[in-house]
C-alpha cells in the first residue's frame, strides 16, 4: 500500500534543512513541535516564577467565588439576635482599695419615643453629626470602613467608619467590645437589617439606644438630663448639642468638664455647618444660632458626698487611658477596685470640714458663698491616688474640684523653674550657675532681661527685696526673681521639665513665656500632685492611677503599663526639695509644721485671689490642696476677697492648715521620715555662725517675715540704702557684709552680734540701737559700712513697711 500523500498546500520539510535565520528546527518530544510559551518557546529562568495571565485571572475568579461564598454563608448563618443586655444595662460596682463598697453608678435611664415625636431638625442634627448620607446609602459602607481602618493604622486618629445602621446594631443587638468577631457579626446583621427594615425604623432605634452621657440612654432621656424638657420641645441648637455628645459623651459635657468647652463648641459648629451644607438649615438660621448652655448635673442620690466625685474621676481615668470607652463602660457589669484608701479619704474630708467648711457662714459673709476646695493625695513610690477631695457634695456641687482645669496654679509652678535650671545646668545672664545661693535682683516691677516680650511683674504686696538669694526668693515667693530665672533657663526648657514631671502638655494656658514662671497655666489639683510626686520620689515619675483592678464576669481587664521613669535627675529633684523644705520651715508655708513631719512645699495665690494653693509632701505622701472661688449660681470664677472674714486668702493659710491636719492623720501610726537628699554642688547652705547672748528662736519657728493670718508673707522692706544701696549686695553679703567684715569678721562674730553686738554692745546699748545694728553693730562692723541703710542700720533706716492694698497679680 502506497504512502498517504500529504495534504494539498503543505510542503514537507527535511529535518536537516536549515530554518530561516539558521539552525536546525527545534523538536519536541517524539520529534514533534516543542511545548512551551508563545511561538513554541519554553519559559526559562526567572520567567517561570511569573504567573501567566491565565493564572492571574483564574486566581481572581477563585477569590471572588470564595468571598462571595463567605458573604452568602455569613448572611444565611448570622441571624438578627434579640436585644442585648445593654438595652437594660447593669450597674458598675466601685470598691475602695480594701475591697469594701464605695458606690454603684445607678440604673440605666432610658425612655423610648417614636420618631414622630422627635423634631425633624433634631433628627437632621444627628444625621449631620454621624451619617449625612444615611437615607441614600446602603446599610454598610465598605469604603468608609477601609478608610477608617487606614486612618487608624496610620495614626490619623481612631475612626469607626460605621453607618448609623451599624451603630444601631452595635448598640441594640451586640455590644461595644472591639473584636473582629463582633465587627463581622455587625456587618452581616446590618446588611440583613437594612434589607428587612425601613430607614425610619433604624433611625428611631438608633436615637432610642444611643448613649449621651449623664447615664442617659436615648434622645428623650438626654433631653431631660441636659435641658430638663421633653424631646419634642428641643430647639435645633439644643438638638445639635445632643448630637455633639454622641461623639464623646463624657468629654463634651461642658458642665462637668468645662476644660473641654472649646472642643465641644467646635463639634457643635461642625454639626450646624453640616446641616447648612445639606440644606437642612439656612445660612441665616445658622448665623442666628447661639450655643445652648445645658443645665446642671443631677446626680443620683447614691452618689452623694465624695462618692460621686470619686466615681467620676475613676470613669474619666478609665476612658482617658483607653482602658474602656464611654459606651462599653456604660454597658455596666464591671467590678472596679480603686486605689482610694478609705481611712485616708475620710481623713481628707474631716480636715476640710474642721479647718475650713465649718467656719463658713454665707448668711453673715456673702463672700463665703463662693468658697470651694479641692485636693488630691498620692503615694509617690507607687503613683496610687490614695485620697481625693472633689467638693462639699456631688449632688450639690457637681464639678470635681480635684480634676478641673480652669484655675491658675500660681506660685506652685515656681519649683519647676528651679528644677529645670538645675537639670539644664543653667546660668544667669552674667554667667553664674543657678543654685539656691545664687543672688538675683528682687525689686518690684523689675523688667525681665533677655526676652522679646516686655515683662515687669509685680511682687506680692509690691515689695522690693533688692539682691536676694534664690532660696530666700522661694521662701518669700518673689515673682521678679523667677520671672527672670525662667528666661535665663529658657521658657521652652522649663515647659519641657514641667511636662516631664507630669503636667499634661495640653494643659490650658500652658504657654512658654516669662509669665509662665508665675503659674498662669491651669493644671488640675491632681496634675499638680503628680508633678510634686515626681519631685518627692527623687525625680522618678510613676504615672498616677486611680484603678487597682477591673473585672467582668471573672475576667480581668488589661490596665496600662505604669513603669516608672527617671523624669529629671535626682540632683535636680532633691535640690528643689531642699528649697521647698525651707519654705515650710522659714517661709510662707510654716502652717504645715503642725503636721509634725519633715515636709517640703510651696504656696501659691492666683490672679485676683481666685484660688489659693498649697502643694507639699513628706518623703512618703504628696498632697495638694486648693481653695477656689466660684459663683454657685452662674459658675463664673470669683475672687476670695473677704472669704472667712479675711481681707485676702493665701496658700499658706487655710490650704496649708488643711494639708497639715490631713497629713497628720493620714500618716498616723508611722514614724516620721527625714528627706534623703543628694544636692547640686554648691547648693548646701553653710552652717550658721556660733552665737552668744540673746537666745535665738528654735529651728522651724516663724521668721520675722512669717505669713500673716491669710497665709501671705509679711517681710520687712528696707528703704533707701537697705538691701539695695550698700546692704546685702554692695558691701553687704558680698564685699563687706556677711563675708568680709560682715557676719564673720566684723559682723556677728568680732564686731557684730558677738563682741560689739548682741553681747558687749548688746541689742540695747551697743546693739540694735547705739552700737549694734545702727552705729557699731551691723553698721560699722556689720553688714556694710553704713549698715542696712547708710548709717541708719535696721533701726534708723529699716523698719517694717505697711502692708499694701490687694492687687491683681499672682504670688
Amino acid at each position: 500500500m502506497s504512502d498517504q500523500s500529504p495534504p494539498q498546500g503543505w510542503t514537507p520539510r527535511d529535518p536537516d534543512t536549515p530554518r530561516p535565520g539558521g539552525g536546525p528546527a527545534p523538536r519536541g518530544k517524539g520529534g514533534g513541535a516543542p511545548k512551551g510559551g508563545r511561538n513554541g518557546r519554553r519559559r526559562t529562568g526567572w520567567r517561570r516564577l511569573v504567573p501567566t495571565w491565565r493564572m492571574v485571572v483564574g486566581g481572581i475568579l477563585l477569590l471572588v467565588l470564595l468571598v462571595g461564598g463567605m458573604l452568602v454563608a455569613g448572611y444565611l448563618l448570622v441571624d438578627i439576635p434579640p436585644a442585648n443586655a445593654a438595652a437594660t444595662a447593669q450597674s458598675n460596682v466601685y470598691l475602695y482599695a480594701d475591697g469594701s463598697p464605695l458606690a454603684r453608678d445607678g440604673e440605666v435611664n432610658r425612655v423610648n419615643v417614636p420618631l414622630s415625636q422627635i423634631p425633624r431638625s433634631v433628627q437632621e442634627a444627628v444625621l449631620a453629626a454621624e451619617d449625612r448620607d444615611f437615607y441614600s446609602e446602603r446599610a454598610v459602607d465598605p469604603k468608609a470602613m477601609v478608610r477608617a481602618a487606614w486612618n487608624t493604622a496610620t495614626g490619623k486618629g481612631t475612626q469607626s467608619g460605621s453607618t448609623i445602621t451599624q451603630q444601631y446594631v452595635k448598640n441594640y443587638y451586640l455590644g461595644q467590645e472591639q473584636t473582629i468577631k463582633r465587627k463581622v457579626k455587625e456587618f452581616f446583621i446590618a446588611i440583613k437589617l437594612g434589607r428587612e427594615k425601613s430607614k425610619d425604623y433604624i433611625l428611631e432605634g438608633y436615637l432610642n439606644t444611643s448613649y449621651f452621657g449623664r447615664n442617659a440612654y436615648g434622645i428623650q432621656a438626654a433631653a431631660q438630663a441636659y435641658y430638663g424638657k421633653d424631646v419634642n420641645k428641643l430647639t435645633t441648637a439644643e438638638g445639635a448639642y445632643l448630637a455633639t455628645l454622641l461623639n464623646s459623651p463624657s468629654a463634651f459635657d461642658v458642665v462637668s468638664h468645662p476644660q473641654s468647652r472649646d472642643r465641644a463648641l467646635a463639634r457643635w459648629n461642625y454639626v450646624l455647618d453640616g446641616m447648612v451644607k445639606k440644606k437642612w438649615m439656612t445660612p441665616q438660621e445658622r448665623a442666628a444660632a447661639t450655643f445652648p448652655e445645658p443645665g446642671k448635673v443631677r446626680a443620683a442620690a447614691g452618689l452623694s458626698g465624695q462618692r460621686g466625685y470619686l466615681v467620676e474621676a475613676v470613669r474619666d481615668y478609665i476612658t482617658d487611658h483607653k482602658i474602656l470607652d464611654d459606651k462599653t463602660l456604660a454597658e455596666g457589669g464591671y467590678r472596679i477596685t480603686t486605689t482610694i484608701d478609705k481611712r485616708r479619704e475620710n481623713a481628707f474630708v474631716d480636715a476640710v470640714r474642721k479647718q475650713m467648711a465649718d467656719k463658713l457662714d454665707p448668711a453673715a459673709r456673702p463672700a463665703d458663698r463662693v468658697v470651694r476646695a479641692g485636693g488630691a493625695s498620692i503615694d509617690p513610690a507607687t503613683g496610687k491616688v490614695v485620697a481625693l477631695y472633689g467638693g462639699t457634695d456631688y449632688t450639690k456641687q457637681y464639678v470635681n474640684n480635684a480634676t478641673r482645669h480652669d484655675y491658675q496654679v500660681a506660685s506652685t509652678f515656681k519649683p519647676f523653674v528651679f528644677a529645670s535650671a538645675v537639670e539644664n545646668d543653667s546660668r544667669t545672664r552674667d554667667g553664674r550657675r543657678i543654685t539656691p545661693n545664687t543672688v538675683y535682683n528682687g525689686d518690684n516691677k523689675r523688667p525681665v532681661v533677655g526676652t522679646r516680650i516686655p515683662y515687669a511683674p509685680e511682687n506680692e504686696g509690691q515689695q522690693s527685696y533688692g539682691p536676694i538669694t534664690v532660696n530666700t526668693a522661694t521662701d518669700l515667693s518673689v515673682n521678679t526673681v523667677f520671672a527672670q530665672m525662667v528666661v535665663d533657663v529658657g521658657t521652652a526648657k522649663v515647659k519641657q521639665t514641667a511636662i516631664d514631671l507630669g503636667i499634661p502638655e495640653d494643659t490650658p494656658n500652658f504657654d512658654a513665656g516669662p509669665a509662665m514662671a508665675l503659674g498662669t497655666m491651669q493644671a488640675s489639683v491632681l496634675d499638680m500632685a503628680q508633678a510634686y510626686a515626681t519631685l518627692a520620689d527623687h525625680g522618678r515619675r510613676t504615672p498616677y492611677t486611680l484603678v487597682e483592678k477591673i473585672t467582668k464576669e471573672g475576667e480581668n481587664v488589661h490596665l496600662p503599663d505604669r513603669t516608672p521613669q527617671q523624669a529629671i535627675s535626682r540632683e535636680a529633684a532633691d535640690t528643689t526639695t531642699s528649697m521647698l523644705n525651707s519654705v515650710v520651715d522659714n517661709g510662707t508655708g510654716t502652717e504645715a509644721l503642725a503636721a509634725g513631719r519633715p515636709a517640703a512645699g510651696k504656696t501659691g495665690t492666683a490672679e485676683q485671689d481666685r484660688a489659693a494653693w498649697f502643694a507639699a509632701y513628706t518623703p512618703d505622701l504628696v498632697t495638694v490642696v486648693s481653695m477656689m472661688g466660684q459663683d454657685p449660681d452662674t459658675g463664673t470664677l470669683q475672687s476670695l476677697y473677704g472669704a472667712l472674714g479675711e481681707p485676702r486668702v493665701g496658700g499658706g493659710g487655710y490650704p496649708a492648715r488643711i494639708w497639715a491636719a490631713y497629713t497628720k492623720k493620714a500618716l498616723e501610726g508611722s514614724d516620721p521620715e527625714d528627706f534623703d537628699l543628694e544636692l547640686q554642688p554648691g547648693a548646701a547652705q553653710p552652717p550658721p555662725p556660733p552665737q552668744t547672748g540673746t537666745p535665738q528662736p528654735p529651728q522651724g519657728s516663724r521668721p520675722p517675715w512669717a505669713p500673716d493670718q491669710s497665709g501671705r508673707p509679711n517681710p520687712p522692706t528696707p528703704p533707701n540704702g537697705g538691701q539695695d544701696n550698700g546692704g546685702q549686695n554692695q558691701g553687704g553679703q558680698d564685699n563687706g557684709g556677711r563675708t568680709q567684715g560682715g557676719q564673720n569678721n566684723g559682723g556677728q562674730n568680732n564686731g557684730g552680734q558677738t563682741t560689739g553686738g548682741d553681747t558687749n554692745g548688746g541689742q540695747t546699748t551697743g546693739g540694735q540701737t547705739n552700737g549694734g545694728q545702727t552705729t557699731g553693730g551691723q553698721t560699722d562692723g556689720g553688714r556694710t559700712t553704713g549698715g542696712d541703710t547708710n548709717g541708719g542700720g535696721q533701726t534708723t533706716g529699716g523698719g517694717l513697711t505697711p502692708r499694701r492694698p490687694p492687687s491683681a497679680f499672682l504670688e
